[in-house]
Protein backbone atom coordinates (compact mmCIF):
# COMPACT_ATOMS: atom_id res chain seq x y z
CA UNK A 1 0.00 0.00 0.00
CA UNK A 2 1.57 3.41 -0.67
CA UNK A 3 1.90 6.09 1.53
CA UNK A 4 -1.22 8.62 1.90
CA UNK A 5 -0.06 12.02 1.29
CA UNK A 6 0.53 14.20 4.60
CA UNK A 7 -2.82 16.28 4.57
CA UNK A 8 -1.54 19.18 6.22
CA UNK A 9 0.89 19.68 3.71
CA UNK A 10 -1.46 19.05 0.74
CA UNK A 11 -3.64 22.04 2.83
CA UNK A 12 -1.13 24.32 3.32
CA UNK A 13 -0.02 23.70 -0.34
CA UNK A 14 -3.50 24.46 -2.30
CA UNK A 15 -4.02 27.78 0.18
CA UNK A 16 -0.91 29.30 0.75
CA UNK A 17 0.45 28.60 -3.43
CA UNK A 18 3.21 30.40 -4.46
CA UNK A 19 2.75 33.28 -0.87
CA UNK A 20 0.27 34.95 1.54
CA UNK A 21 -0.12 38.26 -0.46
CA UNK A 22 -2.59 39.94 1.63
CA UNK A 23 0.13 38.98 4.60
CA UNK A 24 3.28 39.49 2.93
CA UNK A 25 1.89 43.53 1.48
CA UNK A 26 -0.04 44.81 4.79
CA UNK A 27 0.98 42.78 7.67
CA UNK A 28 4.69 44.46 8.90
CA UNK A 29 7.14 41.28 9.26
CA UNK A 30 8.11 41.10 12.74
CA UNK A 31 5.11 42.22 14.50
CA UNK A 32 4.17 39.33 17.41
CA UNK A 33 1.39 38.38 18.41
CA UNK A 34 -0.78 36.25 20.50
CA UNK A 35 -4.17 34.81 19.25
CA UNK A 36 -6.90 32.16 20.78
CA UNK A 37 -9.19 29.75 18.63
CA UNK A 38 -12.34 30.13 20.39
CA UNK A 39 -16.00 28.49 19.81
CA UNK A 40 -19.14 29.80 19.01
CA UNK A 41 -21.11 27.26 20.00
CA UNK A 42 -21.41 24.43 22.40
CA UNK A 43 -19.71 21.05 20.81
CA UNK A 44 -17.00 18.37 21.26
CA UNK A 45 -13.55 18.88 19.62
CA UNK A 46 -11.62 16.98 18.07
CA UNK A 47 -8.50 17.80 15.58
CA UNK A 48 -6.51 20.03 17.62
CA UNK A 49 -3.07 18.25 17.41
CA UNK A 50 -3.76 18.70 13.42
CA UNK A 51 -4.30 22.37 14.01
CA UNK A 52 -1.37 23.14 16.14
CA UNK A 53 0.49 21.19 13.35
CA UNK A 54 -0.44 23.20 10.97
CA UNK A 55 0.73 26.67 13.05
CA UNK A 56 4.07 24.80 13.52
CA UNK A 57 4.40 24.00 9.87
CA UNK A 58 4.37 27.31 8.95
CA UNK A 59 6.13 28.80 11.21
CA UNK A 60 8.23 25.97 14.02
CA UNK A 61 8.64 29.15 16.27
CA UNK A 62 5.34 29.22 16.81
CA UNK A 63 3.79 28.52 20.40
CA UNK A 64 1.34 26.57 20.45
CA UNK A 65 -1.11 26.00 23.82
CA UNK A 66 -4.03 23.33 23.65
CA UNK A 67 -6.36 24.45 26.20
CA UNK A 68 -9.49 22.13 25.29
CA UNK A 69 -8.19 18.46 24.16
CA UNK A 70 -9.63 16.21 21.84
CA UNK A 71 -13.20 14.94 23.09
CA UNK A 72 -13.43 17.33 25.69
CA UNK A 73 -17.16 19.49 25.46
CA UNK A 74 -16.98 22.66 25.70
CA UNK A 75 -19.42 25.68 25.32
CA UNK A 76 -19.67 28.86 23.04
CA UNK A 77 -16.86 31.05 23.89
CA UNK A 78 -14.42 28.54 25.47
CA UNK A 79 -11.15 28.75 24.29
CA UNK A 80 -10.21 25.84 22.35
CA UNK A 81 -6.22 26.89 21.92
CA UNK A 82 -3.94 29.70 22.25
CA UNK A 83 -1.18 30.88 19.90
CA UNK A 84 1.86 32.86 20.38
CA UNK A 85 4.04 34.11 17.17
CA UNK A 86 4.84 35.92 14.42
CA UNK A 87 1.72 37.49 13.28
CA UNK A 88 2.37 36.97 9.35
CA UNK A 89 2.78 33.16 10.12
CA UNK A 90 0.33 32.99 12.54
CA UNK A 91 -2.54 34.51 9.48
CA UNK A 92 -0.98 32.60 6.79
CA UNK A 93 -1.99 29.66 8.80
CA UNK A 94 -5.17 30.70 10.68
CA UNK A 95 -7.84 29.42 7.90
CA UNK A 96 -6.29 25.96 7.16
CA UNK A 97 -6.17 25.28 10.73
CA UNK A 98 -9.45 26.45 11.16
CA UNK A 99 -10.38 24.23 8.45
CA UNK A 100 -9.38 21.01 10.19
CA UNK A 101 -10.07 22.12 13.48
CA UNK A 102 -14.13 22.91 12.52
CA UNK A 103 -14.27 19.91 10.40
CA UNK A 104 -12.61 17.24 12.56
CA UNK A 105 -14.97 18.75 15.93
CA UNK A 106 -18.00 18.58 13.68
CA UNK A 107 -17.63 14.93 13.37
CA UNK A 108 -17.07 14.14 17.51
CA UNK A 109 -19.90 16.44 18.47
CA UNK A 110 -22.31 14.34 15.78
CA UNK A 111 -21.02 11.13 16.77
CA UNK A 112 -21.58 12.42 19.96
CA UNK A 113 -25.33 13.00 19.55
CA UNK A 114 -25.87 9.85 18.12
CA UNK A 115 -23.64 8.03 21.12
CA UNK A 116 -26.19 10.11 23.74
CA UNK A 117 -29.33 9.40 21.38
CA UNK A 118 -28.37 5.40 21.38
CA UNK A 119 -28.54 5.59 25.21
CA UNK A 120 -27.11 2.08 25.17
CA UNK A 121 -23.40 1.77 26.36
CA UNK A 122 -23.37 -1.68 24.92
CA UNK A 123 -23.79 -0.91 21.37
CA UNK A 124 -21.23 0.18 19.39
CA UNK A 125 -21.81 3.40 17.14
CA UNK A 126 -19.41 2.80 14.24
CA UNK A 127 -18.11 5.08 11.26
CA UNK A 128 -17.63 3.50 7.89
CA UNK A 129 -15.75 4.29 4.28
CA UNK A 130 -17.75 7.19 3.61
CA UNK A 131 -14.71 9.74 4.79
CA UNK A 132 -13.52 12.86 2.81
CA UNK A 133 -10.89 11.35 0.11
CA UNK A 134 -7.12 12.15 1.59
CA UNK A 135 -8.54 12.44 5.48
CA UNK A 136 -9.93 9.54 6.31
CA UNK A 137 -7.12 8.74 9.59
CA UNK A 138 -8.25 11.93 10.81
CA UNK A 139 -11.44 12.17 10.59
CA UNK A 140 -11.72 8.20 11.93
CA UNK A 141 -9.80 9.91 14.96
CA UNK A 142 -12.87 12.68 15.15
CA UNK A 143 -15.26 9.82 15.59
CA UNK A 144 -13.06 7.97 18.45
CA UNK A 145 -12.83 11.60 20.26
CA UNK A 146 -16.87 11.73 19.84
CA UNK A 147 -17.78 8.37 21.78
CA UNK A 148 -17.50 6.22 18.91
CA UNK A 149 -15.54 3.33 17.91
CA UNK A 150 -13.97 2.56 14.29
CA UNK A 151 -15.28 0.33 11.94
CA UNK A 152 -12.45 -1.18 9.34
CA UNK A 153 -10.07 1.51 8.04
CA UNK A 154 -9.94 0.32 4.70
CA UNK A 155 -10.11 -2.68 1.61
CA UNK A 156 -7.39 -4.39 3.39
CA UNK A 157 -7.93 -4.70 7.11
CA UNK A 158 -10.73 -6.97 7.31
CA UNK A 159 -13.43 -8.79 4.65
CA UNK A 160 -16.99 -6.98 3.90
CA UNK A 161 -18.69 -8.83 1.66
CA UNK A 162 -21.75 -6.59 0.76
CA UNK A 163 -24.79 -7.15 -2.15
CA UNK A 164 -22.68 -6.34 -4.83
CA UNK A 165 -19.64 -8.79 -3.98
CA UNK A 166 -22.48 -11.30 -3.42
CA UNK A 167 -24.11 -10.09 -7.22
CA UNK A 168 -20.68 -10.79 -8.52
CA UNK A 169 -19.88 -13.90 -7.61
CA UNK A 170 -24.09 -14.79 -8.50
CA UNK A 171 -24.54 -15.44 -4.92
CA UNK A 172 -24.01 -17.34 -1.41
CA UNK A 173 -22.95 -20.39 -3.98
CA UNK A 174 -19.42 -21.08 -2.84
CA UNK A 175 -19.03 -19.02 -0.38
CA UNK A 176 -17.98 -21.19 2.48
CA UNK A 177 -15.12 -22.28 0.26
CA UNK A 178 -13.96 -18.53 0.07
CA UNK A 179 -14.24 -17.66 3.61
CA UNK A 180 -12.19 -21.33 4.01
CA UNK A 181 -9.16 -19.95 1.37
CA UNK A 182 -9.27 -16.47 3.31
CA UNK A 183 -9.07 -18.36 6.47
CA UNK A 184 -5.86 -20.54 5.68
CA UNK A 185 -3.79 -17.12 3.61
CA UNK A 186 -5.63 -14.37 6.14
CA UNK A 187 -5.84 -15.91 9.64
CA UNK A 188 -6.68 -13.35 12.28
CA UNK A 189 -8.92 -11.07 10.00
CA UNK A 190 -12.30 -10.22 10.68
CA UNK A 191 -14.78 -11.50 8.17
CA UNK A 192 -18.41 -10.10 8.05
CA UNK A 193 -21.03 -10.67 5.50
CA UNK A 194 -24.00 -8.78 4.56
CA UNK A 195 -27.63 -9.69 4.65
CA UNK A 196 -30.78 -7.94 3.24
CA UNK A 197 -33.15 -10.69 4.53
CA UNK A 198 -33.60 -12.91 7.12
CA UNK A 199 -33.79 -15.84 4.83
CA UNK A 200 -29.93 -14.50 3.62
CA UNK A 201 -28.97 -14.60 7.76
CA UNK A 202 -30.50 -18.04 8.29
CA UNK A 203 -27.75 -19.19 4.98
CA UNK A 204 -25.59 -17.34 6.74
CA UNK A 205 -25.69 -18.68 9.84
CA UNK A 206 -25.13 -22.35 8.13
CA UNK A 207 -21.50 -21.13 7.11
CA UNK A 208 -18.38 -21.83 9.27
CA UNK A 209 -15.54 -18.41 9.81
CA UNK A 210 -18.09 -15.18 9.81
CA UNK A 211 -17.92 -12.89 12.26
CA UNK A 212 -20.37 -10.39 11.97
CA UNK A 213 -23.70 -10.19 9.82
CA UNK A 214 -24.63 -6.70 8.26
CA UNK A 215 -28.05 -6.09 8.60
CA UNK A 216 -28.77 -3.95 5.83
CA UNK A 217 -31.91 -1.43 6.14
CA UNK A 218 -33.65 -3.73 8.15
CA UNK A 219 -36.63 -2.76 10.64
CA UNK A 220 -36.24 -2.96 14.46
CA UNK A 221 -38.84 -6.05 14.38
CA UNK A 222 -36.35 -7.89 11.90
CA UNK A 223 -33.04 -7.00 13.47
CA UNK A 224 -34.71 -8.57 16.51
CA UNK A 225 -35.76 -11.90 14.66
CA UNK A 226 -32.43 -12.22 12.89
CA UNK A 227 -30.55 -11.92 16.63
CA UNK A 228 -32.97 -14.51 17.72
CA UNK A 229 -31.76 -16.54 14.97
CA UNK A 230 -27.87 -16.27 15.67
CA UNK A 231 -25.55 -19.03 17.96
CA UNK A 232 -21.92 -19.06 19.02
CA UNK A 233 -20.66 -15.73 18.98
CA UNK A 234 -22.02 -14.24 16.17
CA UNK A 235 -21.89 -10.76 16.48
CA UNK A 236 -24.63 -7.98 14.39
CA UNK A 237 -23.97 -4.93 12.93
CA UNK A 238 -27.39 -2.61 11.61
CA UNK A 239 -27.01 -0.40 9.10
CA UNK A 240 -28.91 2.22 6.85
CA UNK A 241 -30.98 5.10 7.15
CA UNK A 242 -30.05 5.49 10.73
CA UNK A 243 -30.87 8.92 12.56
CA UNK A 244 -30.97 10.65 15.58
CA UNK A 245 -35.11 9.93 16.00
CA UNK A 246 -34.30 5.79 15.78
CA UNK A 247 -31.42 5.49 16.75
CA UNK A 248 -32.73 4.58 20.69
CA UNK A 249 -35.12 2.17 18.80
CA UNK A 250 -32.24 0.19 16.80
CA UNK A 251 -29.95 0.02 19.86
CA UNK A 252 -32.90 -1.67 21.75
CA UNK A 253 -33.08 -4.31 19.60
CA UNK A 254 -29.75 -5.94 21.37
CA UNK A 255 -27.42 -5.18 18.19
CA UNK A 256 -23.66 -5.27 18.91
CA UNK A 257 -22.95 -2.08 16.28
CA UNK A 258 -24.58 0.55 14.40
CA UNK A 259 -22.93 1.72 11.64
CA UNK A 260 -23.73 5.47 10.43
CA UNK A 261 -22.19 7.16 7.55
CA UNK A 262 -23.72 10.36 8.27
CA UNK A 263 -21.35 11.11 10.99
CA UNK A 264 -18.47 11.36 8.42
CA UNK A 265 -20.21 12.35 5.50
CA UNK A 266 -22.86 15.09 6.39
CA UNK A 267 -21.74 16.42 9.67
CA UNK A 268 -21.35 20.05 9.98
CA UNK A 269 -18.83 22.02 10.68
CA UNK A 270 -18.21 23.59 14.11
CA UNK A 271 -18.30 27.19 14.27
CA UNK A 272 -14.95 28.40 15.83
CA UNK A 273 -12.97 31.38 15.47
CA UNK A 274 -9.22 33.17 15.35
CA UNK A 275 -8.93 36.01 17.66
CA UNK A 276 -6.18 38.62 18.28
CA UNK A 277 -5.51 38.82 22.13
CA UNK A 278 -2.39 41.20 21.74
CA UNK A 279 -0.68 42.88 19.31
CA UNK A 280 3.14 43.73 20.07
CA UNK A 281 5.05 46.59 18.66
Amino acid sequence: MKTSPDPIETALNEDIGEGDLTSEFFVPPNRRVRARIVAHENAIIAGTKTAAGVFQRVDPATVVQIIAADGAAINSSETVMEIEGVARSLLTAERVALNFLQRLSGIATLTRKFVDAAGNDRVQIIDTRKTTPGLRALEKAAVIAGGGSNHRFGLFDMVLVKDNHLSARSGLRGLAEAIRRFREKRPGLRIEVEADTLEQVRQLLQIDGIDVILLDNMKPAQIREAIALGRNNMKFEASGGMTLKNIRQIAATGVDFISIGAITHSARSIDLSMELTDVGT
